[in-house]
């Protein structure tokens, strides 16, 4: 009896100290997260960096940390100050054209297939009529301000993360080869002589994750932009990097060009609208249903709707950094079944 006492005290205490340190732990627990993720997919190129500084871990982790901060957190600093910039700008242009008066619908909105005539007669009785104008702009205006103030807010708060998340990845780095020493042990109590296949899992799924989203990011944002550009849209550059941004989520890129097609439209440039309409649905949308699978499918055959449901549900568990935790989250639990389930098989 004084055994079982001693051992049931022995795992209150436990549980007493894993639930203390996981409150202490939890509000820094995206940002370790982020952090986990980040040096995974960039250990090959801190080792590298690690050999060239003849083994000097504390500046080849300053190095890396830094390249992090310039080459991510600036840049999506700059994008958050300007899109609230330009979010302000838009709504006061957009209210002082309703203040003003729309404008008659141009004649070629009449010619457009299918919804031409509809379109036009409507556009005429938003032009002629102000307070069916007033409703339009309560009902529209005002809850895509708020919605995209909101999206500016998510973005700075990513931000804020991101800044933490490479503070900790500085300790991660310094200190990766005992901590991975330290988790090489760990899992080897736990599961034993597949520890190290557990872990190369893992590593492999991280990264294929990680190059997938981001690769398809930067091309679909460097693709955005050379489009932009040629179209004449103001701000290419901006925009790419916006589109960079909202490649991260599902019907993201769309909303970007999709917009800019429409501002085109408006300035009267048919032409150019329909060309920003065919550059964004044969260009820069098929990036994604292509180059994504292909870098992906590289390291593991994982589902594409994982993917998804991993970026939908990370930002709504993490923010905008969620858009890199959940898939990976998601990625790593499904290749730690799928070889479990195959070592069963095979035993």
């Amino acid at each position: 009896m004084e055994k079982r006492f001693e051992y049931f005290a022995q795992l209150a205490v436990v549980f007493i100290l894993v639930a203390g340190c996981f409150l202490v732990l939890r509000p820094f627990l995206s940002a370790t997260l982020l952090a986990t993720v980040v040096c995974v997919t960039t250990w090959p190129l801190y080792l590298w960096l690690l050999r060239r500084m003849k083994g000097r871990q504390n500046m080849a982790a300053f190095t890396m940390t830094l390249s992090l901060a310039l080459v991510v957190i600036l840049p999506l600093a700059l994008v958050a100050y300007n899109l609230a910039d330009n979010i302000t700008a838009f709504y006061d242009g957009v209210r002082q054209a309703v203040e003003n008066g729309p404008l008659e619908p141009p004649a070629w909105v009449k010619g457009v297939p299918v919804v031409g005539k509809s379109v036009h007669k409507y556009w005429h009785l938003l032009a002629t009529n102000r307070e069916e104008m007033d409703a339009l702009t309560q009902r529209l205006l005002e809850p895509a301000r708020n919605i995209l103030l909101a999206g500016g807010i998510m973005l700075g708060h990513g931000v804020l993360e991101m800044s933490l998340a490479a503070f900790i990845s500085f300790f991660f780095y310094r200190d990766g080869v005992a901590l991975v020493s330290f988790l090489n042990t760990a899992m080897d109590r736990l599961v034993g002589a597949h520890a190290e296949n557990v872990l190369g899992i893992i590593n492999k799924t991280v990264r294929s994750v990680m190059y997938g989203l981001l690769g398809t990011a930067l091309a679909q944002g460097f693709v955005a932009t050379i489009g932009f550009a040629i179209a004449g849209v103001p701000a290419a550059l901006l925009l790419g990097v916006v589109t960079f941004l909202f490649s991260m989520f599902p019907v993201g890129p769309p909303l970007i060009w999709g917009s800019a097609a429409i501002w085109l439209f408006y300035q009267g440039t048919v032409g150019w609208g329909i060309f920003m309409l065919l550059w964004g649905f044969f260009l820069i949308s098929t990036v994604d249903n292509v180059v994504k699978p292909l870098l992906i499918s590289r390291s593991s055959n994982l589902p594409f709707i994982l993917v998804l449901l991993g970026v939908i549900g990370g930002v709504l568990a993490f923010g905008f950094i969620g858009v890199f935790i959940g898939p990976t989250l998601l990625a790593v639990g499904y290749s730690l079944i799928q070889e479990w389930s195959a070592h069963h098989l095979r035993s």
